[in-house]
This record gives C-alpha cells, structure tokens and sequence, in this order.
C-alpha cells in the first residue's frame, strides 16, 4: 500500500536551498506543463531523507486574489500528494522542485493533475536512479 501522506521533510523551506536553485547557477532541470512549470536541481548536501523537496508558488501577479491562490496551491498540493509516490524518483539522489503556477486564472484540477504527471515523468527521466544511468 503506498503511502499518500505529505511530511515536512518534503517541503523545501531552507532559504539558502531556494536561493540556489533560483540563483545565478540556477536549476539542472526545468519543463513546463501547463498551467505549471517545474524548476528542480540536485542538492547532495541536503540533510532530509526525502528523495525530494519541493516547494508551490502561485504568484500574486498571476492570481489577484487571496482565495484564488489558495485554491490553485490547494489543488497543486493535492496532485502531487497522490502521485509523487508513482515515480521512481531518484533512488540516492536529492532533489530540490519548485513547482510554479504560470495560468493567469484559476484552472480545474483534472488539468493541474494531468500537468503535475507530465512534470514528475519528465522528472523522473531527467534524474534516473543512480547507477541505472541511459545511454
């Protein structure tokens, strides 16, 4: 049975970790799948377990409003919540994703789950489990 809980150690909240990876070196991966697009890069110096730490912005200059914001960042969370765990994401490696709300209005949920599937496939071809590299 998987486990569809989201726990602290998945969310990224270090500043410095943030900084990085929108920093001038900036990220190792990014695609768009709209109305998101994932910017994610690899951090071996990360203290957390988690495979992967992530983060959801819904910018207030796309969203005016307070509850629209909260409902895409609602609807965002809950897609990745139920199938993050889908993916073979980086077995050995640590990721840090910034997952970012780029529709200028609000979008149903069946488009932000086909989105967020998109992304974390995308992801895991781009950062396969180590030792399992593509030719």
């Amino acid at each position: 049975m998987k486990k569809l809980g989201l726990y602290k150690k998945e969310k990224l909240c270090s500043a410095r970790a943030i900084e990085q990876l929108f920093g001038a070196r900036g990220a190792d991966f990014a695609a768009l799948a709209y109305p998101l697009r994932l910017v994610a890069r690899n951090n071996p110096g990360r203290s957390s377990d988690a495979p992967v730490a992530f983060l959801i912005s819904i910018p207030k200059k796309r969203l005016h409003h307070a509850v629209d914001r909260v409902l895409m960042r609602r609807r965002t969370r809950e897609a990745y919540r139920l199938h993050h765990q889908d993916f073979a994401l980086t077995t050995g490696v640590r990721l840090d994703a910034a997952f970012i709300y780029v529709a200028d209005k609000t979008v149903s949920y069946r488009r932000v789950e086909r989105a967020m599937l998109r992304l974390l496939r995308q992801l895991a071809e781009a950062f396969p489990p180590q030792g399992h590299e593509q030719a």
